[in-house]
């Protein structure tokens, strides 16, 4: 079958990812309450039971608010390394000890025939990741939440065949919004998220015969708006002279309410 997924939901409210190869089902992050993601899973006709277990990228709510409460409930492991472990426990709750499993950053480790690799990213948590799936050829990476993409975090995701990538705001709508100047430092420095243009940027630089398809993803709802996260991203890639056919790669949408599509790796 090799890998799909599909984003379940995404951005600032909460955040959520299935990938599933047939044998094995991992959700990365759970960022909404229990009852929301068993909504939002059976859109996508599964159900928490299908669950070999929980992948976290890093510690603030919207990527761990229904966590404990959803591997309670369905007896599920959960990965993480051991400075987010610190940094969620009391957020998390009563965990049995073999639900908690240290993924260390930089680890692979293989779910069945699905193969794992965490890498380190740039944002203010305790140690966040970023996620690559491995099914034979196949690969999948998932990397949200950065204020800057380093030389390993290019390396890492650079041969992907899918993408999902963070695209969290308009440079000129977070400066004229109503955030405190504090909170906008905070999202524009090297802690913080991705711009629109730093994404198209950082996909100039990456874009290969490979690449297939680009997921924009955690995006502000205060300050981006979908295709002018998409408009951007093109634009800054072509500035820097990366010029596409939608039929050699596309750039795809995720949503705040709603899954994707469940995506297939092997189909163009």
């Amino acid at each position: 079958m090799g890998i799909r997924f599909s984003v379940l939901s995404s951005g600032s409210t909460g955040n959520a990812t299935l990938v599933n190869n047939g044998e094995t089902t991992l959700m990365i992050d759970a960022g909404f309450s229990a009852k929301r993601i068993d909504e939002l899973m059976q859109e996508r006709g599964m159900t928490g039971q299908q669950l070999d277990g929980i992948l976290i990228t890093h510690e603030h709510s919207d990527h761990i608010k229904g966590l404990g409460a959803v591997a309670r409930k369905y007896q599920l492991p959960v990965y993480a390394n051991e400075k987010t472990w610190m940094a969620m426990e009391k957020a998390v709750g009563a965990l049995a000890d073999e639900q908690r499993c240290v993924l260390g950053t930089g680890e692979v480790r293989d779910f069945g025939s699905l193969r794992v690799e965490s890498f380190a990213i740039s944002h203010d948590a305790a140690e966040p990741v970023g996620y690559n799936f491995y099914d034979g050829k196949e690969k999948l990476s998932v990397c949200t939440d950065l204020g800057y993409a380093s030389d390993k975090v290019k390396e890492s995701i650079g041969d992907a065949d899918v993408l999902v990538l963070e695209a969290n705001h308009d440079i000129e709508m977070l400066r004229m919004g109503r955030y405190p100047w504090n909170i906008k430092r905070r999202i524009l420095g090297d802690l913080g998220h991705l711009s629109n243009e730093a994404t198209g940027e950082l996909m100039s630089e990456i874009l290969n015969g490979r690449l297939k398809r680009v997921y924009l993803a955690h995006l502000s709802r205060e300050h981006n708006i979908l295709d002018l996260a998409k408009m951007s991203v093109r634009g800054a890639m072509e500035d820097r002279g990366c010029f596409y056919k939608d039929s050699e790669f596309k750039l795809c949408e995720t949503y705040y309410d709603r899954p994707t599509a469940w995506d297939v790796l092997n189909e163009r």
